[in-house]
């Protein structure tokens, strides 16, 4: 058993604490004791801060590779705009050095996944930031399925007169996906399917409640139409991603209890559907008591902006005790995660970020991140 205590931790509450780590593991938050016994090594936190690892649940890490050109960018298969059976753990390479910049800005979890140019784009997955091997990365797979209403599909396929040319055209392709769905999970029923279909298989999880959809929609006309189309089919799971004018209709989405996956908030205003984007946009949608979970888009904003943009919403007049939560509880538990990452408590994964400095300063530098109680990263 590989044991590991972090004395002298400084959390954000102020409170001064030692954890002790067995295997991966947060076994004791109050871990004073077991710095007698045998076998336990010893890190001594100085009284620096210790916040859960950061998790951004929207991303294309590793599927849109930095410093590599077009032959890096795996994220669009524009060879047909309905692909649900793509899978992102496929596109995904570990050694893309972005992954280096996510563990030095203390981000030890994220979402990966397809891009926005296919009306249905396929299944994204849940992985640590650590590693060489995705399959041993994986946290979960896959953790939704990826649909994008209004301009990016448009702008894709419609330029050469292809469906969707309208957003009319891009919801009628995702109704007759989950409408083949439905009569294709009756005829499985039935025990009358001769030939396995990869595209419905895609979508059966959707449709059985065990997967969500996470839909990416900037304008609020665009979320709503999202959220009719959920109700259509009865998909119980649904997730808004980017959600720009989401905060146009707060408690409409408050209401129908669906969480947004906010941002990216440093992009310039480049299309119409951004003009609404303000910074203020996630604090109205926490204070009206929407599920918030702030995002990077990586690489649309890097992911070691993560922490920038948090801090752009705490100016903006987010609590910081909301703020933390939206990029460690709430990205795990739409993660469907929340189980075992984002907190601070004893069982979850020993994934923790040390700052020299209150987090909430932007002075202040990571100078330690531990993934699965391993030391992935310490500052020189």
């Amino acid at each position: 058993m590989n044991r590991l205590l972090l004395k002298n931790c400084m959390l954000l509450d102020k409170s001064v604490r030692s954890i002790l780590i067995e295997d991966g593991k947060i076994a004791k938050m109050d871990a004073e004791s077991a710095a007698g016994e045998d076998g336990v090594k010893i890190l001594d936190a100085g009284e620096k801060y210790v916040v859960p690892g950061f998790i951004d649940c929207h991303t294309h890490l590793g599927i849109i590779e930095e410093a590599t050109g077009k032959i890096g960018m795996d994220n669009n298969e524009r060879s047909d705009p309905i692909t649900p059976h793509l899978r992102g753990i496929d596109a995904i390479n570990p050694f893309d050095i972005a992954f280096s910049d996510a563990v030095k800005s203390g981000v030890t979890t994220v979402m990966s996944g397809p891009g926005s140019d296919n009306a249905v784009g396929g299944l994204s997955i849940a992985l640590k930031t650590s590693g060489t091997i995705i399959d041993r990365m994986m946290i979960k797979n896959p953790v939704g399925l990826k649909i994008a209403l209004g301009e990016n599909p448009l702008s894709a396929y419609g330029i050469s007169n292809k469906c969707p040319v309208t957003r009319m055209g891009t919801a009628a392709l995702i109704r007759e996906l989950f409408a083949r769905a439905q009569d294709y999970a009756e005829n499985k029923k039935r025990n009358t399917i001769k030939e396995r279909n990869l595209r419905l298989e895609a979508v059966l999880p959707v449709l059985e409640g065990k997967l969500p959809v996470r839909a990416h929609a900037h304008r609020a006309d665009d979320i709503v139409t999202a959220l009719r189309i959920a109700e259509e089919f009865k998909i119980s799971r649904l997730v808004i991603e980017h959600g720009t004018e989401a905060h146009l209709i707060k408690d409409y989405l408050k209401e129908k209890k669906v969480p947004v996956a906010f941002g990216p908030m440093l992009t310039p205003r480049i299309k119409m559907e951004l003009r609404q984007r303000s910074y203020r946009s996630a604090v109205e949608l926490a204070e009206a008591g929407v599920k918030v979970a702030l995002i990077t888009d990586h690489p649309y904003n890097s992911i070691d902006q993560l922490r920038t943009v948090t801090l752009l919403t705490v100016c903006e007049g987010l609590n910081q005790n909301e703020a933390i939560r939206c990029i460690t509880v709430h990205p795990a538990e739409i993660l469907d995660c929340g189980d075992r990452i984002g907190k601070l408590q004893e069982g979850y994964d020993a994934d923790l970020t040390i700052f020299d400095g209150n987090p909430f300063d932007l002075n202040s530098k990571v100078v330690m991140t531990l993934i699965n109680g391993n030391i992935v990263f310490e500052r020189k």
